[in-house]
């Protein structure tokens, strides 16, 4: 998977208020995939056990994730997250080893607190980068 370009300088934009703050204004727009992908991160940002250098990663990608201006805004339907999806799925798979049992488990029960029953099959392609 390509690194997104520059992604180290979004780093700047990422506080957890923002984050909470995107996360409830597009969650419903930005789907279950998109939202249990910035959680893993999230969950995995917590951990004492990640490293300052993944930490930086997550960083870069949240702040991605937060930046209203981004490549493809946003309110694009169907494409607007799809940027989003890319930098949020690259870091998970640079930052894997962190993304726990437990980190999966605190992501998959916040979706449920937002979703209600949620097809746990959309999962897959972010469980697997």
């Amino acid at each position: 998977m390509k690194k997104p370009e520059h992604i180290e300088k979004y780093r700047s934009n990422y506080s957890e208020k923002g984050l909470m703050n995107k996360l409830a204004a597009v969650a419903k727009r930005a789907g279950v995939k998109a939202v249990y992908a910035v959680l893993l991160l999230y969950y995995a940002l917590q951990s004492p056990q990640t490293s300052a250098k993944d930490k930086s990663i997550i960083y870069g990608a949240l702040g991605y994730f937060i930046l209203p201006l981004d490549l493809i805004p946003d309110f694009i339907p169907l494409a607007g997250f799809g940027d989003d999806m890319g930098a949020l799925l690259w870091a998970i798979s640079r930052v894997v080893a962190n993304i726990t049992d437990e980190v999966r488990a605190q992501a998959k029960l916040k979706l449920r607190d937002w979703f209600g029953d949620y097809d746990r099959r959309e999962l897959d392609e972010v469980d697997r980068p």
